[in-house]
């Protein structure tokens, strides 16, 4: 009987480690763009002779007869470009063509793998061999990881409690392109319901993070973390950045000199060694903002019927099935047993590439109808009724993890009535208004930026000005948020926005 188990549990690790490649195909074809599945799904045809391109075959019958999203949700099992049934396949084809074992596999095998190694060799303790194999499984995995993933991989290798690293889930979360924070520790810990220490600790542990600068309040915080990484925290670009940042960004050398004491000569040079930082970590792992965008999904109203639709984009997903010429040459029986083989586990790699296709579009159809749920205010009215959203809520919602969320959105677009929006866009931590109403962090920005659009160009809006106005409109905020997000907008204080002209 124990060799029988043990005989089991080899078969089992070793059905776990063949899934490596399928894994990280699935993984690949859940996160690139639309644009970039098509040379994705070009690469597997390339390779597998049982996969079949028959999206020629098919346009015309589509052009009359289907709507887009009706492919993408596997609702149309009839159609040549869908899978063919199992009970279609020969006789001595794999046994079943289910995958959904091997999906269960893949979502679960993180956290079973420890378990599972434990259970099934007895007395035998799990090893930091067992450790490091799979630890170089999962390196395996990553494919184009994501700001997110990098740091919540970082995060999970700490020893702390499950408040502090759900408060570093809730702080990464919310990190804007440039790997900032976009709330703090009281906001995270009020906004995830937990304690404030909890929060607290998340926040300085996320600044020892790499990238170097990575959870940094501002710009100036940012660059500090990087002098500091350096081991040149007490130096004079750390002192220029940390205590004269605003004569820094107007290069007022003669004052920076006249302040710290040093001779212009190393004031100049200090800034250069500022100027080579990096003044946005996280935008390393963030899109290429010159390629073309291609929306993977349209949200818009059918006025007819005074409901919101949802459309997902198949335009550049090539239609594929398996081919039915190599089933009937398994049938006909003429092939070696090392031809079936061969055979056998190409058909079954191509059914699971067709069924992660199809699993790619069903996920980013579940995240859109969250995110539909959530920021319906949005799609109505536009960005100022923008609320709070985090990836919590919709993995939950949706029933997957964070991390096949922040996979999901990678690199995804979604057409609005308002414009194309990355889907990053709608996640943002927020405040609550004096009605009790949450606003997002966005709307709040717009705000601001309304108000000083609009305001009287020779008497310009002061921070603490603009914190009363916001107040009237029920929105509490700090002066320094305000100021912070008046940064991010990319507008100056009041005291250089004064025109003096008029």
């Amino acid at each position: 009987m124990c060799a029988g188990f043990n005989q089991d549990l080899r078969q089992r690790q070793s059905q776990s480690l063949v899934l490596a490649p399928q894994l990280r195909q699935s993984l690949k074809i859940l996160q690139v763009a639309a644009l970039d599945l098509r040379s994705v799904i070009q690469e597997e045809l390339e390779a597998n002779p049982t996969l079949e391109d028959v999206s020629s075959e098919t346009d015309s019958l589509d052009a009359a007869a289907e709507g887009p999203a009706e492919h993408a949700t596997g609702e149309d099992e009839g159609s040549d470009a869908s899978p063919p049934p199992a009970e279609d396949a020969p006789s001595d084809t794999p046994e079943s063509m289910d995958f959904s074992k091997e999906f269960d596999v893949l979502t679960k095998l993180g956290e079973d793998w420890r378990d599972y190694l434990a259970e099934g060799s007895g007395n035998q303790p799990f090893t930091s061999e067992d450790a490091e194999r799979r630890q170089h499984f999962f390196d395996s995995l990553v494919i184009e990881t994501s700001l997110q993933e990098h740091l919540l991989r970082q995060a999970e290798m700490l020893d702390v409690t499950p408040e502090v690293q759900a408060a570093l889930r809730q702080l990464v979360g919310g990190l804007d392109e440039r790997g900032f924070l976009t709330q703090t520790p009281s906001e995270a810990a009020l906004q995830a319901g937990l304690p404030l220490s909890a929060a607290q600790e998340a926040a300085r542990l996320l600044k020892t993070f790499e990238p170097a600068g990575i959870g940094a309040a501002n710009l100036g915080d940012c660059l500090l973390l990087q002098l500091q990484n350096k081991g040149r925290g007490e130096s004079l670009a750390a002192r220029i950045v940390r205590d004269h940042f605003d004569l820094l960004t107007r290069r007022r050398i003669p004052e920076i000199a006249r302040k710290t004491g040093a001779h212009m000569d190393d004031v100049q040079e200090a800034i250069e060694d500022i100027g080579r930082l990096d003044p946005a970590p996280g935008r390393k792992f963030a899109d290429d903002n010159n390629r073309v965008v291609v929306p993977d999904v349209v949200v818009e109203k059918d006025e007819d019927e005074n409901e919101w639709k949802i459309i997902l984009n198949n335009d550049y997903i090539p239609r594929l099935r398996i081919s039915n010429t190599y089933k009937e040459m398994i049938a006909r029986g003429t092939l070696t047993k090392q031809e079936r083989d061969y055979l056998r586990e190409r058909m079954r790699s191509g059914k699971f590439i067709i069924n992660s296709i199809e699993q790619r579009q069903q996920t980013i159809e579940r995240i859109t109808r969250e995110i539909l749920k959530v920021q319906r205010d949005f799609f109505e009215d536009g960005v100022h009724k923008l609320r709070p959203l985090t990836m919590t809520q919709i993995a939950d919602a949706v029933g997957v993890h964070e991390t096949t969320v922040s996979r999901a959105i990678a690199n995804k677009y979604i057409r609005t009535p308002h414009g194309v929006f990355d889907m990053k866009f709608f996640f943002t931590p927020g405040y609550e208004n004096s009605t009790g109403e949450s606003v997002s962090n966005k709307s709040v920005k717009e705000m601001i930026n309304e108000l000083i659009l609009l305001e009287d160009k020779g008497r310009p809006l002061s921070d603490q000005e603009l914190v009363a106005k916001l107040q009237e409109k029920g929105i509490k905020i700090a002066r320094r948020t305000v100021a912070k997000y008046r940064e991010e907008l990319g507008l100056l204080p009041s005291n250089l926005r004064r025109d003096y002209t008029g």
